[in-house]
């Protein structure tokens, strides 16, 4: 319940593992100048060229605190192998010689490495989970700006799940490395000293002991491997796991209207079970791991014991020497235990900034040019090569297809979502838009599909993210789209919360409150892709209304097949296999005798008779 957990750092030794110590932070349990500080506000530019690259770069971004951790690792590591050879003195010079004095001194200098141990103990595990928060929250960062910035690209390269993944999962298996390097640069230092008082002592059980460490770690490292594997395994069937999770969820309430939900739970269950079995897998190498993590260094101490009794009946050791050998060969389980934990660690983060590197390499589906030509004043000629689409500025136009495909299509094209899908470019006052930088697109040219995504917070900061605008403004654009009974139905009106994506609005209401926010970008090009699809006709009739009045003297395209949109257009083009075949009004479309006629009568109507 406290958030602290038993670490093999040590005989007898609390430690709060970096996982517990995130949760305890909101408790007040974490150091308040690191809670403060992460995450940065700017995560920095990543080394992508391989996951040890990028490991190495997170960790220059945290070379200060790194480097303090191994400082304070290696004073608390010796702290702990002086120890032994206190004791050994201890009893050599006071107990076996009856010294009061001796015996005192000695004492005072264990009260001393207790103290220094416990000293420099607090000061490292502050210091390692901040170094563990450094690099799992600045790689969640990283994966959170990056998804952001590519947009489209990402889910057509990966499944969401996977993403999800990097952040849940490999963002803290990658901190895990850099939480263990204090102790074991302390456990590498440590083993060093250790050697030079054992060989000094005696040169064989010195040896017997240098060598059987290593030799034990090794025999360890044998079932690291499999295990790694098998983690390997596990982290691929529970990230399949997570994506049919949050594909459902997205998909849920058609799920429901078709009676799907039985085949989800059939398919959900036969996944689960598939991460069961991986995971019992893991466990069963990870059993042999501890078990044997305890066995062969217990085996070990007891073969030191056993040589060190015959060496001091033999007189060639001091009965303190014995105690200090016994000491050095009970201590060196802790090094042993952090160099085991070290690799699997190591590994596992390696395995996690591969995950995180598939997520960073994925390129923007759009780029700015290297040489950027100079931007068309406002209130220029919009036009599509490829559908052969012209926009008039300031007009209020709309795009009639009967396969909803090609009319997204082309809205794409008018935003610049793509760079590369075989079309020539759209252009902006005969500028193609793949010659002006990203940025100038997106604020001259906003585009909006039939699926709104809506976040998590204030209505007010829903509407109006960019904060820009007043609350009489913000109200206006609201009325505009017929979306007033939203407000009334929230107690605080634009201060109340909007749950994730909008749950507890329905279809209708999501859909106008994201035109609205799409009004309030007051954008010099605005395209809207079936804006109303959800709303019913009454709602649709005042919408179409306040839409051509609030966008009057703006350039809009409207891709939708709504009659009522449709005959407050300016200009309607009829797209056909994804070419422009007629321009005019609507009423003169809709009564023309010849074959654009027909067709236009049948997308519009929906095969009705007029």
């Amino acid at each position: 319940a406290s958030g602290v957990s038993i670490d093999r750092e040590g005989p007898g030794t609390l430690q709060r593992s970096p996982e517990k110590a995130v949760a305890g932070a909101a408790g007040g349990d974490l150091p308040s100048d690191v809670v403060r500080s992460l995450p940065r506000r700017d995560p920095g530019r990543p080394d992508t060229r391989s996951p040890g690259a990028y490991m190495l770069w997170l960790g220059r971004r945290q070379a200060g605190t790194i480097t303090g951790g191994v400082v304070l690792g290696v004073v608390w590591m010796l702290a702990q192998a002086l120890v032994p050879w206190a004791l050994g003195n201890a009893v050599d010079a006071g107990i076996e010689t009856r010294d009061a004095a001796a015996l005192l001194t000695w004492a005072a200098v264990l009260l001393g490495l207790a103290l220094v141990q416990a000293a420099s103990g607090v000061a490292r595990h502050r210091l390692a989970v901040s170094n563990w928060l450094q690099a799992a929250l600045t790689s969640s960062q990283l994966v959170g700006h990056h998804v952001t910035h590519v947009g489209a690209a990402m889910p057509s390269r990966l499944p969401t799940g996977e993403v999800v993944s990097t952040v849940a999962s490999d963002a803290v298996r990658l901190g895990d490395a850099y939480d263990v390097t204090a102790r074991f640069a302390g456990a590498v230092v440590a083993y060093a000293t250790v050697a030079v008082l054992l060989l000094r002592a005696s040169v064989p059980l010195g040896l017997v002991v240098l060598v059987g460490v290593p030799v034990t770690a090794a025999l360890l490292a044998f079932v690291v491997r499999p295990l790694q594997r098998r983690q390997h395994s596990h982290r691929d069937v529970a990230g399949r796991l997570t994506t049919l999770g949050s594909d459902t969820v997205a998909g849920l309430r058609v799920l429901r209207g078709v009676g799907g939900e039985g085949v989800f739970l059939s398919r959900y269950t036969e996944r689960s079970q598939e991460v069961r079995r991986a995971g019992v897998a893991v466990a069963g190498v990870q059993s042999w791991l501890d078990a044997l993590q305890v066995l062969l260094p217990g085996a070990f101490v007891a073969l030191v014991t056993w040589l060190g009794a015959r060496f001091t009946l033999a007189g060639t050791i001091t009965p303190g020497e014995l105690v200090s050998f016994y000491g050095y060969a009970a201590f060196l389980v802790v090094p042993l235990r952090t160099a085991t934990e070290m690799l699997q660690k190591t590994i596992r983060a390696h395995v996690a900034a591969e995950r995180i590197l598939g997520v960073l390499t994925v390129r923007a589906a759009v780029r700015d040019p290297e040489q950027p030509a100079a931007e068309p004043p406002p209130a220029s000629l919009l036009h599509d090569p490829t559908s052969g689409l012209t926009v008039r500025p300031g007009t209020f136009t709309a795009l009639v297809s009967a396969d909803p495909a090609a009319g997204a299509a082309v809205a794409d094209r008018l935003g610049r979502f793509r760079d590369d899908d075989g079309h020539p470019p759209a252009r902006l006052g005969g500028v193609p838009l793949t010659d002006l930088p990203v940025a100038a697109v997106r604020r001259r040219v906003v585009v909006a599909d039939t699926d709104p995504r809506l976040f998590t917070g204030t209505l007010r900061s829903e509407l109006d993210p960019w904060g820009r605008h007043r609350d009489d403004e913000v109200l206006a654009a609201v009325e505009a789209t017929a979306a007033t009974d939203v407000l009334e139905a929230l107690p605080r009106g634009l201060d109340d919360e909007v749950t994730e994506r909008g749950r507890s609005f329905s279809g209708g209401q999501r859909q106008r409150i994201a035109l609205a926010r799409n009004l309030l970008s007051d954008a010099e090009v605005l395209v809207l892709v079936e804006p109303t699809s959800a709303v019913d006709a009454h709602t649709e009739a005042a919408v179409a209304e306040q839409l051509r009045a609030r966008r009057r003297g703006a350039t809009t395209v409207v891709v939708t097949t709504s009659p009522l949109l449709l005959d407050r257009a300016d200009d309607v083009a009829l797209l056909v296999d994804g070419e422009v075949t007629a321009v005019g009004r609507h009423h003169e479309l809709l009564h023309r005798a010849d074959e654009v006629g027909a067709t236009y009568r049948r997308v519009v109507l929906r095969g009705e008779d007029e």
